[in-house]
């Protein structure tokens, strides 16, 4: 009986533990893909001065990835927007994905600074907003 009471204790604190490393692990993958696209995008970015949210080009770039996926389905949705408003110069991509674990979390990159708004990579732990802008890319608080 105290065999059994001692099993039982060990489970009940084990379980949990491996419940939340689970969770790190399945939000560490979805990190890894955003970081993978964000290198497909620049890759994009070095040959035609824009970023793209065209998914075969991407998908020629970095085939793994489940580009602009459906509903349901895991991979980096890619919204891209300009550094000087509706300039069409499409300097400006935020890349967000939601892990199997439910947590949302989105890679940004400005390649051009204007004013206020510097060049660079922003991370944060929520999804790209509708329309991607220098100021609500470098917006959020990071991973």
């Amino acid at each position: 009986m105290v065999v059994v009471l001692i099993i039982a204790i060990l489970i009940a604190i084990a379980i949990p533990q491996f419940l939340g490393a689970r969770s790190r692990a399945q939000d560490a993958g979805a990190k890894s893909d955003l970081r993978n696209a964000l290198t497909a995008e620049k890759t994009s970015y070095t040959d035609n001065q824009k970023y793209t949210a065209v998914t075969a080009t991407l998908s020629g770039i970095e085939p793994s990835l489940k580009w602009n996926p459906a509903a349901g389905v895991q991979g980096p949705a890619v919204t891209v927007g300009d550094v000087i408003a509706a300039s069409g110069d499409a300097n400006v991509v935020c890349i967000s994905e939601v892990s199997k674990s439910g947590t949302t979390f989105s890679i940004s990159d400005v390649a051009n600074s204007t004013g206020s708004n510097p060049a660079g990579t922003y991370y944060n732990k929520a999804a790209c907003p509708a329309t991607v802008t220098p100021a609500t890319a470098a917006g959020g608080g990071g991973w």
